[in-house]
C-alpha cells in the first residue's frame, strides 16, 4: 500500500449517508487540515486495520503536501453510487502538481470511511485492443451471484485500467445484505466468497499453477507475490486467463493439465497483495504475470442485475451470475 493511498476496505451498509457531497467535503477539509484524529474516528474497522494508526493518516497528509503542495482550485467534484457505497470524487489543482490530483472517499451507510485515496490523476494505459473481440468462448468463472467491485474501461469503474497487462481486469466478490462479510470482518472465514469454488472460464491448457502462498490475515498483504496462489490458462489462440488470490492448498491442477469450461481450478482465497478475499480475473496476451497486453474479456450467457446478457463485459457495481 502506497503511503498516499488507502485502498478500499470491506464494504458496509446498504444506503448512502444523508448528504455524501457535504460529508466528502468535510472529510477532505479535515485531511488538508491535518486533523488525523477526527478522520481516524470515521474510519471503518477494516480501514483502521489497513492504515494501522492515525499517524498513518498524518504521514499521508505530510507526503501529499511535500509532493504536491496545497489545493489551489477545485476542477470538479461528484458523488457516484457504487453499491453499497457512495464515492465522493474531487479533482483538484495543487500548487506543485503538474497534473490534476484526485481525492476519493468511499462512504458507507453511516457516513464512515470505507476507502480513501489521494493521488495524481491516472490515465488508462494505451491499448490497441479496445475493439478486440474475445476468441475463446468464456463463461463466468464461478457459480451463483457475485458482485463486480472493479470492472469496466474507465478509472472510475476500474483502477486496473492504468496497467497495460491488467487494462480490462476484474475484481469480484460476494455481497449479502450489502456486505462482503458477516461479523466484524476480521476473520477470513467471515467473508462470503472465501472458500467458494473458482472455475475455468474456458477450455485450454494450464500454463501456470501456483499453490504455496499463505492466505493473508485481514490488514496484511503480500506485496512480494502480488497474485498469490494463481492459475493461468492458455486458451491456445493468444489468449491467457489469469485467476488470482486463490486459497492455499486448493489448486487441484498442475502445469500441462487440460481444463474444460466449468472445471474447478481452486477456491477463492486471500493470498497475495489483497485487502480482503476476492477473485481477480483478467485476460492477456502472454502467460507471464506483469508482462503482456490486456485483452477485453467478453463473457457469454450470464445475468447482470437480473437481465440476460448474451455476450458482454461486466462493469463495476453489477451483480452477475451464469445462466
Amino acid at each position: 500500500m502506497r503511503l498516499m493511498t488507502f485502498l478500499m476496505a470491506a464494504m458496509i451498509g446498504t444506503a448512502p449517508p444523508a448528504d455524501p457531497l457535504e460529508t466528502g467535503r468535510q472529510y477532505t477539509g479535515w485531511f488538508y487540515a491535518g486533523e488525523a484524529a477526527k478522520l481516524w474516528e470515521k474510519f471503518t474497522p477494516e480501514m483502521k486495520q489497513l492504515v494501522g494508526t492515525a499517524e498513518g493518516i498524518k504521514a499521508a497528509r505530510e507526503q501529499i503536501n511535500a509532493d504536491h503542495g496545497n489545493e489551489v482550485e477545485i476542477l470538479s467534484e461528484e458523488v457516484v453510487a457504487q453499491t453499497p457505497l457512495q464515492v465522493y470524487t474531487r479533482r483538484v489543482k495543487m500548487a506543485k502538481a503538474p497534473k490534476p490530483v484526485v481525492v476519493q472517499i468511499a462512504l458507507d451507510a453511516s457516513g464512515n470511511i470505507a476507502g480513501f485515496h489521494v493521488g495524481p490523476e491516472q490515465e488508462p494505459a494505451p491499448s490497441k485492443h479496445l475493439d478486440y473481440q474475445t476468441k475463446t468462448p468464456l463463461r463466468l468463472p464461478f457459480q451463483g451471484e457475485w458482485h463486480v467491485f472493479w470492472g469496466g474501461r474507465t478509472e472510475a469503474e476500474n483502477y486496473h485500467v492504468v496497467s497495460r497487462e491488467q487494462r480490462f481486469a476484474y475484481d469480484l466478490l460476494i455481497l449479502k445484505d450489502g456486505k462482503s462479510h458477516t461479523g466484524d470482518g476480521t476473520a477470513l472465514e467471515q467473508y462470503h466468497c472465501f472458500g467458494q469454488p473458482i472455475l475455468a472460464p474456458g477450455a485450454g491448457t494450464v500454463a501456470v499453477a501456483v499453490d504455496g502462498h499463505a492466505d493473508q490475515k485481514i490488514g496484511q498483504t503480500d506485496t512480494a507475490n502480488p497474485p498469490g496462489n494463481h492459475v493461468v490458462i492458455d486458451h491456445g489462440n493468444g489468449e491467457f486467463s489469469f485467476l488470482a488470490h486463490l486459497k492455499k492448498g486448493s489448486v487441484p491442477i498442475k502445469k500441462g493439465d487440460a481444463v474444460k469450461p466449468g472445471d474447478r481450478i481452486g477456491l477463492c482465497g486471500n493470498s497475495g497483495n489483497t485487502s480482503e478475499p476476492h477473485l481477480h480475473y483478467h485476460l492477456q496476451t502472454t502467460a507471464r504475470f506483469g508482462d503482456g497486453e490486456g485483452l477485453p474479456a467478453q463473457f457469454l450467457n450470464y445475468l447482470a442485475d437480473g437481465k440476460e446478457v448474451a455476450r458482454g463485459e461486466p462493469t463495476r457495481g453489477q451483480t452477475v451470475r451464469p445462466k
